[in-house]
């Protein structure tokens, strides 16, 4: 019986695992590096300048569909004057003359006609104000309970 367990001890102690073991091994990756960005000093550039140059320009448009309106503008460089006309939603006519220098800019408005506005072309809804009733409720009704044994006498 001794020669048995010892042949047994030594069987398991000489057996040999299926399954390797677990090995594990250091990370492969190193630690994210950047890299600080770097940014120029700031510097100051002056602004290029252009000599002012004498223009004009004019165009109006007139159709069917209420879009009537022009400009017209001068400039001689240093001077600028124009004016703009526009025909307003309640039929009068605006015109702004304007004239822009070095003592800021002034604008002349003035209206042509007399303002119309159309009747409006809703009407009120009826309205009655609203019939509050008191609330009824039903007097509760309870039955009596009636229990039913299930136990055989």
């Amino acid at each position: 019986m001794k020669v048995l367990i010892l042949a047994a001890l030594v069987t398991i102690v000489a057996a040999k695992s299926t399954y390797p073991a677990k090995t594990y091994k250091p990370s492969s990756y190193s630690a994210p590096a950047y890299e600080a960005p770097s940014y120029s000093a700031p510097a100051y550039e002056k602004p290029e300048t252009y000599k002012a140059e004498p223009y004009s320009f004019s165009w109006d448009v007139k159709d069917e569909y209420y879009n009537d309106y022009a400009h017209s503008e001068t400039s001689d460089g240093q001077v600028v004057t124009g004016s703009y006309r526009i025909e307003l939603p309640d039929g009068r006519g605006q015109t702004v003359t304007y004239r822009a220098d070095s003592n800021g800019y002034v604008a002349d408005v003035k209206y042509d006609g007399e303002a119309k506005y159309p009747p409006p072309d809703y009407k009120p809804a009826a309205y009655s104000a609203p019939e509050y009733k008191a609330s009824t409720y039903r007097v509760p009704a309870y039955k009596s309970p009636v229990y039913k044994s299930r136990a055989r006498y």
